[in-house]
């Protein structure tokens, strides 16, 4: 009898430990499927495509427990309104850019580029270490948005021009593609500008719609054809030093995620930030080369008036707004004693060694 209840124990103890693995499998196996809509065609470079590496790393990482969808630029919602798509729940992530959404959020453009703002790696510092990502959070949970760096296109340049820019009158009543707070300076020396989404820059460049465009540098450009309807390539990089990449995740779905889940998308956006980064810069340097050798494009770079004219606005920009608005006034005061925080190292750093570098033709 003490056997037999000595089994019946044991038999109830295997049972239990039995049963937590079972449980544990079970919820290891829940599964799933979110939609994710981009302000991108579909497979575009790097950033289109950077979508796409980012839901595999989810999937990858998740061994198979999260899928993402994505789609492309008009799909599911137009480029310009992933914002608002995601905010709603049509869809449960989107992958865009910050100051896409200045019209709704003003904050938001302080996130992605700042004129004669950080570099990517000064705006990656930002993010991780200075208060940056919590900042981001607060402002975007008033939306029903998580948001998450995904991505950095690296110095953009300043874009296509149909005729050369020899001083400042030469920019006077030029219609320009230039979106966030770049664009806003534009405006303030003379210039008219739009935001559009990329699929639209080469058709309003040839039409006429556009005298200029920016887009974002060399391998994208190039891949929009940019270079066959103007004439002129301006490098000099003011309006977008570095321009972060997001995607958004609706808040609601997120707070129902499971932590280990949360965890595997925090980890995919850092990766994919770093990758995207990466591959701009390799390709960049590569189509730089197909542009100038093979194409026989033209690269300027702005006169020292435009130049000038050009921060000069940028300042009265971004002063007005955050006087205007509270929020981005907390999140700048953020932004710039970081940036000056990290001047001095940046400046007797890589900028040191490449002037070096350049001074010695090495």
């Amino acid at each position: 009898m003490q056997r037999r209840q000595f089994l019946k124990t044991a038999g109830f103890g295997a049972a239990g430990v039995a049963a937590a693995p079972f449980v544990a499998t079970a919820h290891a196996q829940e599964t799933y499927t979110w939609d994710m809509v981009t302000s991108w065609p579909k497979n575009f470079p790097a950033l289109g495509t950077g979508a796409n590496d980012f839901a595999r790393r989810v999937e990858e990482l998740s061994n198979g427990r999260m899928r993402i969808r994505v789609h492309g630029a008009g799909e599911l919602v137009p480029a310009l309104e992933v914002f608002d798509a995601v905010a709603a729940g049509t869809a449960e992530m989107g992958h865009s850019t910050p100051y896409y959404w200045r019209g709704k959020v003003a904050a938001s453009q302080f996130f992605s580029a700042v004129p004669f703002g950080m570099t990517t790696t000064e705006m990656n510092a930002w993010i991780y270490h200075g208060g940056g990502q919590e900042l981001w959070d607060e402002v975007y949970a008033n939306h029903n948005l998580k948001p998450f760096a995904v991505g950095n296109t690296g110095p953009q340049m300043a874009g296509w021009f149909k005729k050369e820019i020899n001083s400042l009158a030469d920019m006077q009543g030029l219609r320009l593609r230039l979106p966030g707070l770049a664009g806003e300076a534009m405006n303030a020396i003379g210039v008219s500008t739009v935001n559009l989404p990329g699929s639209e820059i080469f058709t309003s460049l040839q039409t006429g719609v556009l005298d200029a465009a920016d887009w974002v540098g060399p391998y994208n450009d190039m891949a929009f054809g940019l270079h066959q309807v103007a004439d002129y390539y301006y490098t000099s990089v003011w309006n977008e030093p570095c321009a972060l990449v997001e995607t958004m995740i609706n808040l609601d779905v997120w707070n129902e995620l499971p932590e280990d889940l949360q965890a595997v998308i925090r980890e995919a956006a850092r990766a994919s930030n770093l990758a995207m980064f990466t591959e701009f810069a390799f390709h960049n340097a590569q189509a730089l080369e197909t542009l100038v050798d093979e194409h026989g494009v033209q690269l300027r770079t702005f006169p020292d008036d435009v130049m000038q004219a050009l921060f000069e606005a940028s300042q009265q920009v971004i002063q007005t707004q955050t006087e205007n608005d509270e929020e981005s006034r907390r999140v700048y005061e953020s932004y710039s004693s970081f940036q000056q925080l990290m001047r001095p190292f940046s400046d007797i750093g890589e900028y040191a060694y490449f002037k070096g570098r350049d001074a010695i033709g090495a």
